[in-house]
Order: C-alpha cells, then sequence, then structure tokens
C-alpha cells in the first residue's frame, strides 16, 4: 500500500471544503447570534426604560402625596416641641431668678440700673462740693 491512500479522509479535498463551509457558517451563524443579542439587548433596555417611566409617572403622585404629609406631621411636631422647649425655659428663667432673689442676687438690669444711679449720685456729690465732674480718664 502507498502512503498516500486515496480513501483517507485527510486527502479528500472534498471533505475539506465541507468542512471549511461548516467552520463558516458556524462562524457566520456565531456573528448572526451575536448581532441579534445585541439588537434584542438594546430593545430590552429601551423597553425597561419605557416601563420604568411609566411606573415612575404612576408613583410619583403617590410619592408626593406621601412626602406632604410626612412634612406636615415633622412641621407639626416641630411646633410643638417649640412650644413645649419655650414654656419650659420660660419655666427655668423664672424658677432661676426667683432662686437668685432668695438668695441676694441681683438680675444685670437692676444692678445696671443701680450703677447708673451711683454715677448720678456722685456726679451730683462732685457739683455740690464745687468740683466738675471727674472723668472716666482719671477713675
Amino acid at each position: 500500500m502507498s502512503e498516500h491512500d486515496d480513501n483517507n479522509p485527510e486527502n479528500d479535498p472534498q471533505l475539506a471544503n465541507k468542512i471549511k463551509d461548516s467552520a463558516r457558517q458556524i462562524w457566520l451563524a456565531g456573528l448572526g447570534a451575536y448581532t441579534k443579542a445585541e439588537e434584542d439587548a438594546g430593545k430590552f433596555f429601551d423597553r425597561l426604560v419605557q416601563e420604568g417611566e411609566q411606573l415612575e409617572t404612576r408613583t410619583r403622585g403617590v410619592v408626593e402625596k406621601q412626602i406632604r404629609t410626612v412634612e406636615d406631621r415633622v412641621g407639626e411636631v416641630r411646633e410643638r416641641a417649640t412650644g413645649t422647649w419655650d414654656k419650659l425655659e420660660y419655666m427655668f428663667d423664672q424658677r432661676v431668678s426667683g432662686a437668685l432673689r432668695r438668695l441676694g442676687i441681683h438680675r444685670r438690669e437692676e444692678i445696671d440700673a443701680l450703677e447708673r444711679r451711683i454715677e448720678a449720685l456722685e456726679g451730683e456729690l462732685q457739683r455740690l462740693r464745687g468740683r466738675a465732674p471727674a472723668s472716666d480718664e482719671e477713675e
């Protein structure tokens, strides 16, 4: 037998052409599948966006209503808390002022009034003694 047997499939040019054609068809089918998948993915994405927009439109009113309700409730609670805080602060101020008065400690306004009276009396005393009132720099 010869080394090159004509019955050997490796030497059959028709078989080689069939394999080449099959390989090319497989390659083209793969490209077609890739292109189709890419087109379908784009359409699928667009459909998802469209459905998302529809859902957003339907739910926007409901969500905005819920947000307004929550904001109204927060405002009411804030008003109540502020009012309560103001009352508490006023009561605290009254109690502290009362305690300071009982201890003989005067409020700032009272001390300021006393200082003004003292300055007026000092001025009057100096006038009566015949001297001009002392300036702030001499003190």
